[in-house]
């Protein structure tokens, strides 16, 4: 049994898959990061459209909020993406 695929069961996310499925990542300002952002979520979500990213700076200007609305196929991508995301030097925060 040890070589047989894991599959998610219903008991491990309450999500329906495929599904639109919006991350929120927080980072301080810096030119690069909306690309670094986009570069991390196309390795694991290719079909992502980054001309809908949303970008959203702090009231003091000094973080910005980015919104990519991806269209997720199972728990496992998106754990992979959140994973890579919060490892990244740049990023402060994955919601």
């Amino acid at each position: 049994m040890a070589d047989q695929p894991q599959q998610t069961s219903r008991a491990d996310t309450l999500l329906e898959f495929p599904t639109d499925f919006p991350l929120k990542i927080m980072g301080e300002r810096h030119d690069d990061f909306a690309q670094v952002v986009v570069e991390v979520v196309l390795r694991h979500a290719p079909d992502f459209d980054p001309a809908t990213l949303g970008m959203r700076p702090s009231s003091g200007g000094r973080y910005i909020g980015l919104t990519a609305t991806i269209r997720a196929t199972s728990k496992a991508q998106l754990d992979a993406l959140y994973t890579e995301l919060s490892a990244h030097p740049m990023v402060k925060v994955v919601l």
